[in-house]
């Protein structure tokens, strides 16, 4: 395979596991402190929506980027008040706040641009190259030619593990998804620490909308994420909860889009439609073969009601 194709193929991985990163890294919080990340797509449709208008409406980036991670908190934040407060069950409210963000984002897109529906367009994020290491043959311009939210994606994935794995928070926050009532015994607050991990969650989801709005897209469509929400899931599954690891999930994941989009250009005798499902394809086979010994949180959607 020619050298330039191979480049451009993993390039391609990396943009598109960029929003599955984000969405998995918050996915980990929620579950680790107890609470199903099911809702992961509306949070990322809805920071996707605000990332849009609000770039739109002030005419900066970093203020959609912020905005996104709004969007994905408030809508995270209906998950926590839902689970946390009124212990309802973790995965049908998850998917009711998916179903929700479809429906809100779709209402505000037409309120936001009137009755034609015209597309809100905004200027993609540029490409801000590393001075000197993307200079490097191969690496610099694979690794070190990127937008500025990738950039952030996979430096996020080194304090997020130190958190979890060597902070006093993090191992709090991982007891209470092991066993809340110990968590409470010992001096935590396992409803506190959840809500917070939760929103905490949905505001990196967010800025998984973000990437697609912003620095892939350029405009905001109805059900733009498309199921990365899912995929970010079962890369959590499969990275066994473990920042490092479901990176790695979400860069094989991206390789499978990547791959799927290039085979449709072959004019193979094969629906598009089943190509397209490839990734999805991946992802239930991983599943399948490593998911089925993974350890997920002890009390993972288990609600906690004190003692």
């Amino acid at each position: 395979m020619d050298a330039n194709v191979v480049l451009d193929l993993l390039a391609a991985s990396l943009r598109i596991a960029t929003p599955l990163i984000f969405a998995a890294l918050g996915g980990i919080l929620s579950e680790r402190s107890g609470t199903f990340a099911v809702g992961l797509e509306g949070q990322m449709l809805t920071g996707a929506l605000l990332a849009v208008l609000a770039t739109h409406a002030t005419g900066h980036a970093a203020v959609g980027v912020a905005a996104s991670m709004l969007g994905g908190l408030l809508m995270a934040l209906f998950v926590a008040i839902a689970t946390t407060r009124f212990h309802t069950e973790h995965m049908v409210t998850g998917i009711a706040s998916n179903i929700l963000a479809l429906g809100l984002t779709s209402f505000l897109l037409r309120v936001a641009t009137g009755t034609g529906g015209t597309a809100i367009r905004v200027p993609l994020l540029e490409v801000q190259a590393i001075p000197v290491l993307s200079s490097l043959p191969w690496v610099g311009t694979l690794l070190f030619r990127q937008p500025p939210l990738t950039y952030l994606a996979f430096v996020l994935t080194v304090p997020m593990a130190v958190f979890l794995l060597r902070t006093r928070a993090g191992l709090a926050l991982r007891a209470v998804g092991e066993n809340p009532l110990a968590a409470f015994a010992a001096g935590a607050q396992p409803m506190r620490i959840r809500m917070l991990s939760i929103l905490a969650g949905g505001a990196l989801a967010g800025l998984g909308g973000a990437v697609l709005s912003l620095q892939q897209v350029g405009t905001f469509t109805d059900g733009m994420t498309g199921g990365r929400g899912y995929l970010a899931l079962a890369a959590i599954i499969v990275g066994r909860w473990m920042p490092l690891s479901c990176v790695a999930a979400c860069l094989f994941f991206g390789a499978a889009e990547a791959m799927s989009l290039r085979v449709q250009a072959f004019s193979l005798p094969v629906s598009s439609y089943v190509v397209q499902m490839l990734p999805y394809l991946a992802a239930l086979a991983i599943l399948a073969g490593l998911g089925r010994g993974a350890r997920m949180p002890a009390a993972l959607g288990q609600p906690f009601r004190g003692p």
